[in-house]
């Protein structure tokens, strides 16, 4: 398994709204998806395109979101993952799998803000980086 391309960096905010209007006004990144709310996932989301990645907001949709574990660590929010396309997510589990990695969740993918499969590499196999590989867009 090789990583592709970074899709994305996901940042997890207190306030999604209020971020997407700070990477308008400084930065002039003002091409950005709608909001939308991922029950299952427990987030809120929107994607800012950067022109050659995209940054991901995450705002927790209540106290159980993971993400919102990680504001009560980073109340101002911060860095949550960065995220790599993959080839064959299936492949890509199993290589994991294979070096000893941890995957977080059931280690199974499942379809992520995208809409195409996802994995979660824990973060202590990474040097504290929490890695989100993610099939490859058609």
């Amino acid at each position: 398994m090789k990583a592709g391309r970074l899709n994305h960096i996901g940042i997890a905010i207190p306030d999604i709204a209020a971020a997407r209007a700070t990477y308008a006004a400084l930065y002039g990144l003002d091409k950005v998806t709608e909001i939308r709310d991922f029950p299952k996932l427990g987030v809120k989301v929107c994607f800012v395109d950067t022109g050659n990645t995209e940054l991901e907001l995450l705002e927790p949709l209540g106290p159980e979101s993971p993400v919102n574990k990680f504001l009560e660590k980073n109340p101002k929010g911060g860095q949550h993952h960065l995220c790599f396309e993959v080839a064959d997510i299936i492949a890509a589990r199993d290589a994991m799998r294979g070096k000893g990695t941890t995957l977080l969740g059931t280690g199974e993918p499942y379809i992520g803000a995208h809409g195409v499969p996802v994995i979660f590499v824990h973060p202590k196999d990474t040097h504290g980086v929490l890695i989100e590989l993610m099939q490859a867009p058609a």
